[in-house]
């Protein structure tokens, strides 16, 4: 019983997806794609890992998951993401799905080096949203020479906010395809970073703008359970061995960001709905597994 519900469910998020995905490009998707998802997919419901439980990431990082998430592994969630069209790049430890979540949150790590967080006493949101619009139109040159879609930034979701005492930095923007048909669903990134000795530790929720407010809190518990460990924290800082970054605190908004803002939205509208089916369906937290898989006893 609870195999066939599994298979039923799989097969309609997987036709959610890729109906919303052929909408969204105006083309049906190949048939191998379809296959590649639907085998990507299950595997990383095959290697999901509930909480609560620590997961280690990597040698920099930990985060102690709550109960009513899931963390996919890399090797699962890396498949998983390109075959919907995604590239995660160095750095990608996976993804967390969860109850509370509409979309799913990206985990990375990126040793750009020690990052003075000097400059967010002088922020300005204006000036940084107008560096972030600015730094999307020249990443968009790339994207269109690589055929990616383009994207404009359409003003703050929540304006940046860093806690010196936490070292944790907070902002979201609004974005949307260019060649967006009228009316379809606006995608949001709401990033949250840790800065650590060597690097900045990431965990960017991927949703939509109509779901954001509610799914923000969910994104700033995961942002808490992360810590460094022992002797990568900021305060661990060496001047006369680290490196130090070649930017600031505030590129993390701006042109850094900009290069990075349509990584994740390529996936479209359509990832975060399959996502959610995933996250309330499948991850089979708590009493809601019993009441959509059937008990695995009787069957």
């Amino acid at each position: 019983m609870f195999l066939s519900s599994r298979r039923q469910l799989a097969r309609c998020v997987l036709a959610c997806a890729m109906v919303l995905s052929a909408s969204a490009h105006g083309q049906s998707a190949p048939a191998a794609a379809d296959s590649e998802f639907e085998q990507a997919r299950d595997a990383a419901l095959a290697h999901q890992q509930a909480g609560p439980r620590d997961i280690s990431l990597g040698d920099q990082a930990r985060i102690a998951l709550p109960a009513g998430y899931a963390f996919i592994p890399k090797a699962e969630a890396s498949r998983l993401m390109q075959a919907m069209g995604n590239r995660v790049g160095d750095g990608f430890y996976g993804l967390i799905i969860g109850d509370r979540l509409d979309g799913f949150v990206s985990v990375r790590f990126d040793s750009a080096g020690y990052i003075k967080d000097d400059d967010a006493r002088d922020w300005d949101a204006d000036a940084l949203l107008k560096n972030l619009k600015e730094g999307t139109e020249e990443a968009n040159k790339d994207r269109h020479a690589r055929g990616m879609p383009e994207f404009v930034v359409e003003g703050w979701v929540e304006k940046p906010a860093y806690d010196a005492a936490t070292h944790r930095l907070v902002w979201s923007a609004s974005t949307h395809d260019k060649d967006a048909a009228s009316g379809r669903a606006q995608g949001v990134n709401y990033n949250t970073y840790l800065l650590g000795r060597d690097g900045y530790l990431s965990l960017n929720l991927v949703t939509e703008l109509a779901t954001v407010e509610k799914e923000k809190p969910a994104a700033r518990e995961l942002l808490a359970a992360a810590s460094f460990i022992d002797g990568k924290r900021y305060a661990d800082f060496n001047a006369s061995t680290d490196k130090v970054a070649e930017y600031g605190l505030a590129a993390l908004v701006g042109g850094i960001a900009a290069k990075k803002l349509g990584l994740l939205a390529m996936a479209g509208v359509f990832l975060a709905k399959a996502w959610k089916l995933i996250a309330v369906a499948v991850i089979a937290l708590g009493a809601g597994a019993k009441k959509i898989f059937g008990d695995r006893d009787k069957a």
